[in-house]
C-alpha cells in the first residue's frame, strides 16, 4: 500500500483495555499435511467408494433433505442460502413471509412456531424410513460441506436421530443433572440443529403440546431425556462437534484452517472438523468472521471469492440510467484540510445530476466554504439541503434527517461521508454501488497508523476489540471484502434497506453516539455492514487537536495530519529538479539541425540503431550519432551537467557520465502526440525543453505516475533532470497542437 498505508505498530486506535479479547480466539493455519482424523474432507478410496454409492442412490431418490425456518430474506438468511447452493444441497424453506410469532429469542425462550412447522411439513415425509431429514435455524447457521460429506459422517453414528451438543443446559439449568453423563465431549443438546430419519423425527415433533411462543429447545429436551424414548428412537447428541458446532461457549475450541483453496474450522478439543456451524448465543459476530473466509468466501491463494458475488454491472449503462443516490455529507466538527475534501468530492466519476445533496454543517468555522461550495456548484447537482450551523441541529438528529431527504427523493442508494474521510480515488461511489452489499464502506485509515473506519469485532459492552484478522486487512496483506460490526465516517447504504421499516437506519439507541447508534440498530436489524479493502479508496484526517486559532491553521497540522500537510505544503515532484541549461539559439540550432538532417524514426518497437534491435518505448526521434553530436554531447554532459547533479543527487559520482542514449524527440498531434508510462533505462535522465509551449505547441509536459505530478509548462532552454530507473515511472502527455522537440540523455543507463 506504498508509504501512505504504513503503520505506526506503537500507536493504538484506543484504550489498551478495549483491545483485550474477550475469551475468543481465532487463529489461521496454511496445512500442508492432512491428520489421519480427517476424515470428513479427505477420505481414502475404498471409503470413498462406498460412501459415494449411498451419497447417489440417496440423492438420486431425493432421500436426503435440510428443513429450515426463515420467516424474512435477511442478510443471515442470504449467508446461509449462499452456504447452501455453494455445497449443492437440497433445502426447503418454511415460513418465508408468514408472521414471526415465536417470541423474542435473542433475548427471552421461545421458537415453538419452529417445532409447529416442522410438525405440518414432516406430514410430506413421515412414512418414509429411508429418508434422512436434517433440521437447522437459518439466520446463524453455515455449511461447509456437501451432501456426501454430511451423510457419511451421519451414518457413522449408528443413530436415528442426532442433535448437535453445547456446553449450556438451555433454558432449564435445574435439567442438567437429568443428563447423561459423557466422558468426553459437550453433553447437552441443542436444538438449532439435528438431523435423523423423517418417521422418528415425526413421532419426536408429535410427542407433546407447544405453543407458539414456547420454547423449543426446551421440547427437545424433555424428549431426549425421557430414557425409554430416547432408546426406542435411538437418539444420540454429537458431543465432539463430529457434524455440528455450536459455538456458544466454544469459540475457543475452534481454528479457521486452510488446505490450498479449501478452508475449513478445526474442532482443536477433541480434533474434529464440524460441517454445519450454529452462532448460537452472543457468538453471531463470531460467525460473521468465520463467514469472511468459509464456504469459498476468501483464501490465501485466490484472494476474495465472494466479492464478486451478486454485483450491479454499471458498466453497461448510459449515466443517464444511474441509480439515484444522496449524499449526506456531515462536518461536525472544524477539520483540517477541508478545502481538499471538497475537491475531492467534486472530482467524483459520477453524473452529478444523479446526486442530491444533503449537507450538515455543524461547525461554524467552515460556514464560509460551505457557502461558497453550494454557490459555486450546487447547480451541478440533482438537488441540495444544506443545514446550517445557525440551526443548531444535533448530529443524532441531523443524520436522521438526511435518511428522510433519501426518502423523500425516492433514492436508490444512500451515501454518508463525513468531513474527516478524504475520497482519493475518484470511482469509489461507483464501485461500491456495483459491490451491492446492504451497507458498504470503503475501509480508510490514518495515515502511518491503524485506525480505521472499522472495526473488526465488540466487546460485551459493544466497544471496539480487535479481530484476530484486523492488522491483516488495514495493512492490504489480506485484499477482500469483510463483514465487520462497525463502520463509520464514510459508507453506502442501499436504498431497499432505507425504504424498509423494518430495516430502516436510525442514528439514536439509548445514549449512543451517532455512528455507534447506527450499527447496532443494523445489526439488530440482522442488516450485515461490510468492508471493503480490495482498493486503496482514501485516508482519514485527524481532527483532534485541530487549533483554529492561526491565521493558516493547516500549517500546524504537520504532526498529527503529516500525509496531508506534505501534499499541501511540499513541492509535488520529489527529486525533479529543473534549472536553465542553454540558450534559446542553441535550441533553435538543435531542433534545425535534426529538421536539416530529416531522418526521424518511425515510432514503432524495430529500430535498426539499437543493438538487437528493438524499442520497447519508441518515439520519432534523432539520434546525436547520427547527425555527429555523440562526443560533443557527452562533453557536454561531464561539464556542465555532472555539476549540477552532483549538487542535486549528493554522493552519487561517476566520471566521466555515460550514455549512449541522446536524442531529440519530436511529437505532434498527427504523427506522435503522446509517450506511453514507462521507467528509463538510466541512473538519471535529462530533458531538455527545446521550444515554446503555448506558442509552437500545445499541450505536453511530462507526468510522474507514482507522485500524480506533472511538469506542464516547461521552458525554452531549461532542463528536467531526475532519477530514471525505479522510482520516477512517467510518461509524456499529449501535444494538442504544433510541434513539441526535447533533447533527451539517459545518463548511466
Amino acid at each position: 500500500m506504498s508509504n501512505f498505508f504504513s503503520l505506526n505498530r506503537e500507536v493504538t486506535a484506543f484504550s489498551s483495555s478495549l483491545l483485550k479479547p474477550k475469551k475468543m480466539r481465532l487463529t489461521f493455519h496454511w496445512v500442508f499435511i492432512l491428520s489421519l482424523k480427517f476424515a470428513v474432507l479427505s477420505v481414502g478410496a475404498d471409503d470413498k467408494e462406498t460412501t459415494n454409492d449411498l451419497a447417489n442412490e440417496i440423492h438420486s431418490d431425493g432421500k436426503f433433505l435440510i428443513l429450515t425456518v426463515a420467516t424474512e430474506e435477511t442478510s443471515g438468511y442470504k449467508r446461509y442460502e449462499r452456504s447452501v447452493k455453494i455445497n449443492g444441497l437440497p433445502v426447503k424453506v418454511l415460513g418465508l413471509g408468514e408472521e414471526w410469532k415465536g417470541g423474542d429469542m435473542a433475548n427471552s425462550v421461545g421458537g415453538g412456531q419452529k417445532v409447529l412447522m416442522l410438525r405440518k411439513e414432516m406430514e410430506l415425509h413421515k412414512d418414509d424410513p429411508k429418508k434422512i431429514i436434517m433440521f437447522t435455524d437459518s439466520y446463524d447457521v453455515v455449511f461447509n460441506a456437501n451432501e456426501e460429506k454430511i451423510l457419511e459422517q451421519f451414518l457413522q453414528f449408528n443413530a436415528r436421530v442426532l442433535f448437535s451438543a453445547e456446553g449450556f443446559c438451555w433454558p432449564d439449568p435445574n435439567l442438567a443433572s437429568k443428563y447423561p453423563e459423557v466422558e468426553r465431549g459437550k453433553r447437552f443438546l441443542n436444538s438449532g440443529l439435528f438431523m435423523g430419519y423423517a418417521p422418528e423425527l415425526y413421532h419426536i415433533l408429535n410427542s407433546g403440546e407447544i405453543a407458539n411462543d414456547d420454547d423449543d429447545q426446551l421440547f427437545y429436551t424433555k424428549v431426549f431425556l425421557d430414557e425409554k424414548k430416547r432408546q426406542e428412537l435411538n437418539i444420540k447428541l454429537d458431543h465432539r462437534s463430529e457434524i455440528f458446532q455450536n459455538l456458544n461457549g466454544a469459540v475457543s475450541d475452534v481454528e479457521l484452517r486452510f488446505i490450498g483453496t479449501e478452508s475449513h474450522l478445526q474442532n482443536t478439543v477433541y480434533n474434529t472438523v464440524p460441517l454445519v456451524i450454529h452462532a448460537n448465543g452472543p457468538t453471531k459476530l463470531f460467525l460473521n468472521t468465520l463467514g469472511n473466509y468459509i464456504p469459498k468466501s476468501w483464501n490465501a491463494e485466490e484472494g476474495c471469492l465472494n466479492c464478486w458475488e451478486d454485483m450491479n454491472n454499471l458498466e453497461k449503462k448510459k449515466p443517464t440510467e444511474f441509480p439515484k443516490v444522496v449524499i449526506g455529507i456531515f462536518i461536525e466538527n472544524p477539520t483540517p484540510f477541508f478545502e481538499e475534501f471538497l475537491h475531492k468530492f467534486l472530482a467524483l466519476s459520477y453524473p452529478k445530476d444523479k446526486i442530491h445533496l444533503y449537507i450538515h454543517n455543524g461547525a461554524s468555522y467552515h460556514g464560509k466554504q460551505i457557502a461558497g461550495f453550494v454557490e459555486s456548484h450546487g447547480t451541478e447537482y440533482a438537488s441540495v439541503k444544506l443545514v446550517n450551523h445557525e440551526e443548531n441541529v444535533k448530529e443524532w438528529h441531523a443524520r436522521n434527517m438526511g435518511i428522510e431527504e433519501c426518502l423523500k427523493k425516492k433514492c436508490e442508494y444512500y451515501f454518508n461521508v463525513d468531513s474527516l474521510a478524504h475520497i482519493d480515488n475518484p470511482h469509489t461511489l461507483k464501485l461500491l454501488i456495483e459491490q451491492n452489499r446492504p451497507v458498504v464502506a470503503p475501509m480508510m485509515i490514518r495515515p502511518y497508523q491503524a485506525w480505521s473506519n472499522f472495526w473488526g469485532s465488540l466487546t460485551t459492552d459493544g466497544f471496539y476489540a480487535r479481530s484476530i484478522d484486523y492488522m491483516e486487512i488495514v495493512k492490504g496483506e489480506r485484499r477482500g471484502l469483510w463483514n465487520v460490526p462497525f463502520v463509520t465516517s464514510v459508507y453506502l447504504v442501499r436504498g431497499d434497506i432505507i425504504h424498509n421499516p423494518k430495516t430502516k437506519p436510525s442514528y439514536i439507541h439509548n445514549l449512543l453516539d451517532a455512528d455507534m447508534a447506527f450499527c447496532t440498530n443494523m445489526r439488530n436489524n440482522d442488516v450485515y455492514l461490510f468492508v471493503t479493502n480490495r482498493l486503496d479508496w482514501g485516508h482519514l484526517i485527524t481532527v483532534d487537536n485541530f487549533e483554529t486559532t492561526h491565521f493558516n491553521n493547516e500549517l500546524y497540522e504537520i504532526q498529527n495530519n503529516r500525509w496531508d500537510w506534505e501534499k499541501r505544503y511540499l513541492h509535488p515532484c520529489p527529486d525533479v529538479y529543473w534549472f536553465p541549461i542553454t540558450t534559446e539559439r542553441f535550441c533553435d540550432e538543435l531542433v534545425a539541425e535534426m529538421e536539416n538532417f530529416g531522418q526521424w524514426s518511425d515510432g514503432t518497437n524495430t529500430d535498426p540503431r539499437l543493438e538487437g534491435g528493438y524499442e520497447s518505448v519508441p518515439t520519432r526521434d534523432i539520434h546525436m550519432k547520427q547527425i555527429g553530436l555523440e562526443a560533443g554531447w557527452l562533453h557536454f554532459l561531464q561539464h556542465y551537467v555532472q555539476p549540477l547533479q552532483q549538487r542535486v543527487f549528493e554522493g552519487y559520482w561517476n566520471d566521466p557520465p555515460r550514455s549512449v542514449m541522446n536524442f531529440v524527440v519530436r511529437y505532434r498531434p498527427d504523427e506522435q502526440p503522446f509517450l506511453k508510462p514507462h521507467h528509463d533505462s538510466s541512473t538519471y535522465t535529462i530533458n531538455i525543453a527545446l521550444n515554446r509551449p503555448q506558442i509552437d505547441f500545445e499541450g505536453g509536459g511530462c507526468r510522474f505516475v507514482r507522485y500524480n505530478c506533472s511538469v506542464l509548462d516547461t521552458k525554452k532552454g531549461w532542463m528536467l533532470m531526475h532519477p530514471g530507473r525505479l522510482t520516477h515511472y512517467h510518461e509524456g502527455l499529449y501535444t494538442t497542437k504544433g510541434t513539441r522537440y526535447i533533447m533527451i540523455s539517459f545518463v548511466d543507463p
